[in-house]
């Protein structure tokens, strides 16, 4: 239990978005992927994830981990219209429409609520992502579906002191989502496994060394000077601590960090791709859309066109 404790005391937690989402036609989308964690919970009608459909009931919780690519389905799984994640980012406001107002939080008809969040460990490493756990289901668990709603009558208010305790319940989800992991014994060999790597300070060396040079020389060779291991050893070291050769690492903090631009800033593709590491702005481009299967202006179009 003590190892738990220290990972939960080394995440960083940030809230990125809550939503309340009425579906307006059934939609399978076949590649969904998404940088952020996100906590679903389904108000009403039918929601199922995986290549084996595996349905959600009412009231339940489904934890997608941030940079798991899955098949997911709103509405019924009948007769879905079958999207890629492209088309659905595109063209969210055809199947999607927002509700604003908090007293109809759960009383919408074929309507689910989300809160997307970073939980990452020393601020630098993904933690959902680093155990490399599927998505799964959360059954009926009133004090976290409690938390969620709590969330998202505080996002729709303007009240004072709001993102203070939005900030506060987010955290509090982390830690419930890790406390139902724990206790129904899912993943929790993953979880002890990478709790190891948290106690070796040359990893976390390299860890904060990669955040603060995103865009700068990440070679081996940089990265055994960081830790103090010879270049043909920094590869396996990081693997093994990790799970990741540490050049698939970097590439997802990078594309991570891009996100992050074109969500909040207003710089060319060309100017974040070369902030993020890419010299490239081709290159960049290709290697974005593989991995988000969206174009990165189309990322950057998607997020001011609805602000779902």
């Amino acid at each position: 239990m003590e190892d738990y404790n220290k990972i939960i005391e080394s995440l960083g937690v940030k809230f990125i978005k809550s939503r309340n989402i009425r579906i307006l036609q059934p939609i399978r989308i076949k590649n969904f992927y998404d940088v952020e964690n996100t906590l679903l919970i389904l108000y009403n009608g039918e929601v199922s994830f995986g290549e084996e459909a595996t349905h959600a009931e009412v009231g339940d919780m489904l934890f997608i981990p941030g940079g798991k690519m899955l098949s997911l389905t709103y509405g019924n799984a009948d007769k879905p219209k079958i999207v890629t994640n492209e088309e659905f980012m595109t063209h969210r406001e055809l199947y999607f429409e927002p509700n604003m107002d908090s007293s109809r939080i759960g009383q919408v008809e074929n309507s689910f609520g989300l809160v997307a969040f970073e939980a990452k460990v020393f601020d630098s490493v993904n933690f959902f992502t680093s155990l490399d756990i599927p998505p799964f289901l959360i059954k009926r668990d009133d004090k976290l579906a409690h938390m969620l709603n709590e969330i998202l009558r505080e996002d729709m208010s303007d009240v004072l002191g709001k993102g203070r305790v939005i900030k506060i319940k987010t955290e509090e989800i982390v830690i419930e989502i890790i406390r139902y992991i724990i206790k129904n014994r899912l993943f929790v060999e993953q979880l002890a496994t990478n709790s190891t790597y948290f106690k070796d300070p040359r990893l976390i060396d390299i860890f904060a060394y990669i955040k603060d040079n995103i865009g700068g020389d990440l070679s081996n060779k940089v990265l055994a000077n960081v830790a103090n291991v010879s270049e043909d050893y920094v590869g396996q070291y990081f693997k093994m601590l990790t799970g990741i050769n540490p050049q698939d690492y970097i590439e997802y903090q990078r594309m991570e960090a891009a996100v992050g631009l074109l969500r909040t800033s207003k710089k060319s593709i060309r100017a974040i791709g070369a902030e993020v590491g890419y010299k490239d702005t081709a290159y960049f481009c290709r290697r974005f859309k593989m991995m988000f299967g969206i174009p990165a202006g189309k990322m950057r179009r998607r997020e001011s066109l609805m602000n779902l």
